[in-house]
Parts: structure tokens; sequence; C-alpha cells
């Protein structure tokens, strides 16, 4: 069993060796992650400059592959040059911080695991949950506690090997709660948004405006939703994902 672990936070993210250490008793692991924090950058591709792959020491003496590029870009390069084969499962995460609803599609946490899906390898996305804010999108952080995450993302991995994914299913988004109540793990449909998105504009010291996307999470969520299973019953949510995105419907008559 290969099983390749990578994530959108970076290599020198813990979160990715908490992932390794949630499935190392199940197969041989390989960690290819991006030498930098690109969180938000969903499922891009780097087509227009070359790719380095760096084989690095992590803060617990072990190895991983730190690509120059996108979660996307790792995915390829692991399955296609890095990797002796192909890999018969893919971990992406631990990611610092949620990724809920349909915004999923900005998230590179999941961008891996839709090119892993490509592939036809099955994939977990797994994202934490954290108390602060100010945790995410840095560089490096090492002190969450992940031993719930890594008991609660074994249970699904052994599944996935044991009984391979579900009939028209190609991901599992796994968000699991900084401190749950319990490790059942709840099926849950994706909210619509989780963050109420805004734009604040600002003025530099020459005179000219410039903007940041923001936005403040939503904490509660219709019931059955990912948003409501995490921030409400603080229970893991697990999402199956298609990549199938044809829309089943017949547009001929609309078209005519």
């Amino acid at each position: 069993m290969n099983i390749l672990i990578t994530n959108d936070d970076g290599l020198t993210s813990n979160g990715i060796i908490a992932a390794r250490n949630s499935v190392e008793d199940l197969g041989q692991t390989t960690l290819v992650a991006p030498l930098t924090q690109q969180s938000g950058v969903g499922h891009a591709i780097t087509l227009m400059k070359p790719l380095r792959s760096i084989k690095t020491e992590l803060s617990d003496k072990t190895y991983g592959y730190a690509v120059t590029g996108t979660p996307t870009d790792c995915v390829i390069l692991a399955v296609k040059s890095i990797m002796d084969k192909k890999p018969d499962l893919i971990i992406s995460g631990m990611n610092i911080g949620e990724n809920l609803s349909r915004s999923i599609t900005t998230s590179g946490t999941l961008g891996a695991t839709f090119e892993a899906a490509s592939f036809g390898i099955p994939a977990i996305a797994v994202s934490l949950q954290v108390n602060r804010e100010d945790l995410k999108f840095r560089t490096g952080v090492n002190f969450i506690d992940y031993s719930h995450a890594e008991s609660i993302v074994n249970k699904l991995a052994k599944k996935v090997i044991k009984h391979g994914m579900p009939e028209g299913v190609d991901i599992l988004n796994l968000n699991i709660p900084a401190n749950p109540d319990s490790d059942e793990i709840i099926q849950s449909n994706f909210a619509d948004r989780m963050f109420s998105t805004d734009v604040e504009k600002r003025i530099d010291p020459y005179g000219h405006p410039y903007y940041w996307i923001v936005g403040d999470l939503i904490d509660d969520g219709i019931e059955g939703t990912d948003v409501h299973t995490l921030h409400i019953l603080n229970q893991p949510a697990v999402t199956p994902i298609s990549i199938d995105m044809d829309a089943q419907v017949n547009i001929s008559k609309w078209l005519d």
C-alpha cells in the first residue's frame, strides 16, 4: 500500500506530519508538498515556469519533497516522477483551518484531491478546525494537538483501503473539530457558504486604493450541512465528492 501525503500549508507545516502519522501503520508513505504556503490556490497548475523538487528534512528528522509549485503540481510530480509506483491513496492535509461549504473549490487542500481523482486515485482531504484565526495561513505552525484527528483519519482511511471508495465517490472531504464531542464521523451536505465574504478598501501612502478580500466565518448553517455538523454538533463532518461535473440536464429545448 503506497500512500501519498500532500497539503497546501507547505512541507514545514506539522499538519502534514500528523497526516502521515495517521496512516503510517497502513502502508508506505511519501510526503510531497509545496515549498511555500499555497492556501487559496484551488486546483491551479504551473505551466509557464519549471518546477523543482527539493528533498527536505522535516522537524521530526524524517524527509519529504518540497515542490516549488501548487498542491496540484505536487500530486502530478509525485505520481509521474517522484514515486516509484502510483499511490493507492492520497491524503491532503491536515489543513490548519476548516474547508467547508461550496467554497471548497478555492482550497489548495481540495485542489490536490481533485487532481488525485483525475488519476483515479482515492483521495481524502483533511482539515482541522483551530480556535485561533491567527494560526491560519502561517508558515511552520507546530504547536497544534493533532492526536484525536490522527485517530479519526486512521479510521476513515482504513475504510477506504478495506472497502474502496463508495460508489460514485471520488473524494472524501473530512473536517474535524478542534475538540470534538465524539469521534463519530457524520455525513454532511455542503453549506452554501463558509464565509460572509466582503472587501475592505484602503488607501496607500501615495493616495492609490488597494483592497483586501475579507470575511467572517458563518458559525451556524442549516441542519445537515457540514458547517452545522462542525460548528454546532461539534463532530467530524465528511462530505463525499464526485468530480463528474456534468449537470445531467437536457438543455436541447433551451438551445432551440
